[in-house]
């Protein structure tokens, strides 16, 4: 059985029980975890087909190799373990210990050889799988820090992952894009990356356009900005990698002003 094959085994084996009466908490992590459980599955194939030369050659991330995504997937896993952790016991948990730490992590990891980066990024989802299955529903509502957006409750972590695990398997440049994201998740994600640019005075004035692959369109405005804001436009998932900075812009209709970080 192949690495992927095995993971997949074991992520579908720690699967979150669905009670008869659940609250919107539980569904809306329950809904979650079922996604990160699909995308996991697809990193886990993407992850199996890079070989040594691969995994050291440069992704699509500025300074990272495929090995640093790789590693960071991981690590992201074992953060969001500590945050529901911080949701069971009400004891605080952060993300990382501090910026420092998490980046040396990063670099550590990713001088390891292929079947150990495997191991490593299984393990780490499969503690992060089992966190969540024996997570009690009610702590589902608790309210947990991430160090950057602040508050929040438990039962968005598992969307947290999901954000995590798709914008970084595109970033592994391995032959998945944004293009290859359900439409659902597209839109959802578009409404996320969004809400992270509003109310910031760095954030020029646009009103960005999305097509979605069934025809749909959708618009916002990335400020409080007028009628008069410039606009541009394009396929929802162009417009999702120009917004998170995975490229210029220069897919989309109209002149797409440099943005600021998303996050």
């Amino acid at each position: 059985m192949s690495f992927a094959d095995a993971a997949q085994v074991r992520s579908a084996q720690t699967s979150v029980p669905a009670p008869r009466e659940q609250s919107a908490a539980v569904q809306d992590a329950v809904a979650g975890l079922a996604e990160v459980e699909r995308a996991t599955g697809a990193l886990y194939e993407v992850v199996a087909a890079l070989d040594l030369p691969a995994l050291r050659g440069p992704s699509l991330l500025p300074g990272w190799s495929r090995a640093h995504v790789v590693t960071h997937l991981a690590r992201n896993a074992d953060a969001l373990v500590n945050l529901l952790t911080w949701a069971k016991t009400g004891v605080e948990h952060q993300m990382y210990p501090s910026a420092a730490d998490r980046d040396a992590d990063i670099a550590e990891g990713a001088a390891r050889l292929p079947q150990l980066l495997r191991a490593d990024l299984d393990a780490a989802c499969q503690r992060f799988a089992t966190a969540a299955r024996e997570l009690p529903p009610t702590a589902w509502e608790a309210e947990v820090v991430h160090p950057k957006s602040g508050p929040f409750l438990a039962h968005r972590v598992p969307w947290l992952r999901l954000r995590e695990v798709w914008f970084h398997l595109v970033d592994l440049d391995g032959g998945v894009g944004f293009e290859d994201l359900p439409p659902e998740l597209l839109e959802r994600f578009l409404e996320d990356v969004v809400g992270q640019y509003a109310d910031r005075a760095d954030v020029p004035p646009v009103r960005v356009e999305a097509v979605f692959p069934d025809g749909r369109q959708r618009s916002w405005e990335l400020t409080a900005g007028s009628a008069t804001s410039p606009a541009v436009n394009g396929a929802a998932a162009d417009v999702l990698a120009w917004l998170t900075g995975r490229h210029s812009g220069a897919r989309l209709n109209g002149t797409a002003p440099t943005l600021p970080k998303w996050l």
